[in-house]
């Protein structure tokens, strides 16, 4: 890690580390290097490795961080994302699964990639990427939070600390509606989707390993809410405090007066 990409503060919450960066720039890339030299140190025991990516603006800079190493087996990597819109065309800029294939899939070529198929019967789509899920172990998450403090799209309404499923149908909350609003993914509201197939928080939680990247001001009350308040659905993200190895990367714009 180089000089530049120190964190300038580092906290525990529970069992959650904290790693707070000037810029969201040096966030991203430390992220990256950290998810990278995970990624090599378990490909030097296991002939193979499965990771769950989040597909979000947030994750842009750790995600090209990944892609630019060049050291990185690809070829040995079973890759997952953790939700898809129901109601869009695969094809659609905002689908979850175009923009990781653009983003990472297509310029790494991972050994196997499952894609949540939101234009499938949900209740069968469900049973498949299930399955798919419990055939082994998940090595690595990569996630974000939201402005609601969901993870996946575990939103307050829906997320179940306990779910015993793996990955079910949801309805949208309005402010996670109005996020991708604010990230620039819709026009507007009336053009975000209403529901969607999500990993559950049991699913996600399962990984070895977490890696959550999140950047900018727009997450700030949900960054100081994760470390801060009691561990429970009225903030999906206050369980990674449980988690024995989930590390989150903040910049100082989401970090904010946390902790200080």
């Amino acid at each position: 890690m180089t000089t530049l990409q120190q964190p300038v503060i580092e906290a525990q919450a529970g069992d959650l580390k904290v790693r707070v960066y000037r810029s969201r720039g040096e966030m991203g890339a430390a992220a990256g290097s950290d998810v990278a030299a995970k990624i090599k140190s378990l490909l030097r025991t296991k002939p193979s490795i499965r990771m769950i990516f989040a597909a979000a603006p947030s994750q842009n800079e750790m995600l090209d961080t990944l892609a630019a190493d060049p050291d990185i087996e690809w070829s040995r990597i079973v890759a997952f994302h953790m939700d898809e819109y129901l109601g869009l065309p695969p094809d659609a800029p905002q689908a979850f699964g175009r923009y990781l294939r653009g983003r990472l899939f297509d310029r790494v070529k991972p050994g196997a990639i499952h894609l949540i198929d939101s234009a499938n019967d949900s209740e069968a789509e469900c049973s498949r990427y299930a399955a798919l899920l419990a055939e082994a172990p998940i090595d690595i998450v990569c996630l974000g939070i939201g402005e609601n403090g969901h993870i996946a799209f575990n939103d307050p309404p829906v997320a179940d600390f306990d779910d015993r499923l793996l990955i079910k149908p949801v309805e949208l909350d309005e402010t996670c509606r109005r996020q991708q609003v604010n990230d620039g993914c819709f026009p507007d509201i009336d053009a975000v989707p209403t529901h969607a197939l999500t990993l559950t928080v049991p699913a996600l939680l399962s990984g070895a390993h977490l890696f959550c990247v999140v950047p900018g001001p727009t997450k700030r009350e949900a960054v100081g809410r994760t470390l801060s308040e009691p561990i429970a659905t009225a903030c999906p993200s206050t369980i990674l405090r449980s988690h024995p190895d989930c590390t989150l990367y903040a910049d100082l714009d989401s970090y904010g007066a946390v902790g200080r």
